[in-house]
């Protein structure tokens, strides 16, 4: 079984792997800018750095919802919130459509924090392009939650889909399958579960999270 620590590391080691790329590129702006004098190119470093500062605020934002303790919120957190995240991680890629199916204007930390990992999970499968449609909604004292990417092409490990039924030996548990390992055990500690379907062209992942008596509404 894996422990904490381990765990732990491994999310550190994803979030590390997904703000290098962010990251470097403001280093090099800023050397590039340091040494260029030609007011076009000047300008071209001023918009890498805007762009690299835009999706490194972007992913640190995802994280802290994502994998952390969202601090600064109370039990329930604005839809809004994952919505802004999702919507800004996939803004750049011109050829995915992001359709909301949610009318609670809040849920409770856990259910943010599960849809935020599978709405990432399913917008990483869209390597062509296609459309991801997240939907939640509250229903006999729980949480449903779906993410279904529909594409060309998509690109999707099952050994993520293992992890998120709880299905991975210790030793399968890596950076790649720990975001979806966490949620299995958030889901577990509720008392729910989660669930995955690969077909032609279209990957559905789902959760059923019962919420806390006190927040049920």
């Amino acid at each position: 079984m894996t422990s904490q620590t381990d765990l732990a590391a491994m999310l550190c080691s994803r979030l590390c792997h997904d703000m290098l790329s962010p990251v470097g590129a403001l280093a090099n702006g800023l050397e590039l800018l340091a040494d260029e004098q030609d007011p076009d190119m000047r300008a071209k470093c001023v918009e890498l750095l805007e762009h690299s500062a835009r999706i490194s605020a972007d992913k640190l934002k995802f994280f802290r919802l994502a994998f952390g303790a969202a601090g600064g919120f109370g039990e329930a957190i604005p839809i809004i919130e994952a919505q802004t995240i999702i919507n800004a991680l996939a803004a750049d890629n011109k050829r995915v459509t992001i359709n909301w199916a949610i009318n609670d204007p809040s849920l409770p930390k856990p259910a943010i924090k599960v849809l935020l990992n599978l709405a990432q999970i399913a917008l990483d499968t869209l390597v062509r392009g296609g459309t991801l449609d997240i939907g939640a909604e509250r229903r006999e004292g729980a949480v449903e939650i779906v993410a279904r990417a529909k594409g060309d092409r998509i690109a999707f490990d099952e050994t993520i889909g293992r992890a998120l039924q709880g299905d991975l030996a210790a030793h399968e548990i890596t950076s790649r399958t720990a975001a979806a390992h966490m949620i299995a055990l958030v889901a577990e500690e509720l008392g729910g579960g989660l669930q995955y379907k690969l077909g032609d062209g279209v990957l559905v992942l789902g959760a059923v999270l019962p919420e806390p008596e006190g927040l049920i509404g």
